[in-house]
């Protein structure tokens, strides 16, 4: 019985931890982005507390796809936006951050 149990314990135990994900904002390697896309436009705020997020050129494989702006609410407290950046032949996604 205590063999059963114990069996069933550490299966559980080897699910859960499998399916666990992880985060990663420490950057990857990327060829340098293209120049800012000159135009655009920025439609007014939905509504009271949203941040505007310029559009930025993100990383798709070997190439880069333009990302429009848009307004996004903070998804806590005193959040700040740290934009996506390029630095020292590393890419940074954007993140919200305290």
């Amino acid at each position: 019985m205590k063999s059963r149990l114990l069996a069933a314990v550490l299966l559980l135990g080897g699910i859960t931890s499998a399916c666990a994900h992880q985060r990663y904002y420490g950057g990857y390697y990327a060829s340098p982005p293209p120049p800012p896309v000159a135009y655009g436009y920025r439609v007014p705020a939905p509504g009271p507390g949203f941040v505007w997020i310029n559009g930025y050129w993100n990383p798709d494989g070997q190439r880069y796809s333009w990302r429009n702006g848009y307004w996004a609410r903070p998804p806590y407290r005193g959040a700040s936006w740290s934009a996506p950046r390029y630095r020292g032949g590393r890419w940074y996604p954007g993140q919200w951050r305290r």
